[in-house]
């Protein structure tokens, strides 16, 4: 029996969506939440073992949640649906530890597939995804090996610029770091260039080669 937490901000899909994974035989759902709180909250109470989360829960919260829960509840893996069919969407998903997703477009049994393929450790993904992938991949690893580390520019960030920089080494946009921090564009866009001063590199890539630092400040 795979053991499912439904995540939407709406309620009523949340509750549609939940009555029709009750119908498969295989699949039992422990619970809804509309917000990451609440589904953490769910986490805690009553364990599962795919926590299937709306794209679209507000202030970049499927993301956040992605991480959280990769982080917090190894046994559990996030299945997002909903999603844009964006590569640099998905693969933000996919570094934040998301075993799948399932675009907003595909028939309601495509999700019982990846459903089941997220269970059984088979994420389905797309061929263009998985190439863009090991390029991310690729590209970090040549940037981590090929950059020198700064260690006094480091130790000069502010908690603010760390956080930023955190977020830099999620993938998220300059304004998709504005969303979560609730902060205006313009701020970031000064906190990055401070950072890439500071770290003294040309690139948002150069500065989150950094972030194997921050574990030994710790």
């Amino acid at each position: 029996m795979i053991k499912i937490l439904v995540v939407h901000p709406t309620r009523l899909i949340g509750s549609l969506l939940t009555t029709v994974l009750r119908e498969e035989e295989d699949i039992f759902v422990t619970g809804q939440a509309q917000t990451a709180d609440e589904a953490l909250y769910q986490l805690a109470v009553a364990p599962c073992h795919i926590a299937l989360v709306a794209a679209n829960l507000p202030d970049n919260g499927a993301l956040r949640l992605t991480e959280q829960i990769t982080a917090a509840y190894a046994d559990v893996k996030v299945l997002v649906f909903g999603m844009p069919k964006a590569e640099r969407v998905i693969l933000q998903y996919v570094l934040a530890g998301a075993a799948g997703y399932v675009l907003q477009e595909v028939p309601v049994a495509q999700l019982f597939d990846n459903i089941r393929a997220a269970h059984q450790d088979e994420a389905l993904v797309s061929p263009g995804i998985a190439a863009a992938f090991m390029r991310q991949l690729a590209e970090m690893a040549h940037i981590s090996a090929t950059t020198t580390l700064n260690q006094a520019g480091m130790a000069e960030l502010t908690p603010r610029e760390v956080e930023v920089l955190a977020l830099i080494g999620d993938g998220l946009t300059n304004q998709g770091i504005a969303d979560q921090l609730v902060i205006e564009l313009g701020t970031v866009k000064n906190h990055v260039h401070n950072i890439l001063r500071k770290l003294d590199v040309r690139s948002r890539e150069e500065a989150a080669a950094h972030l194997p630092l921050l574990d030994e400040q710790e």
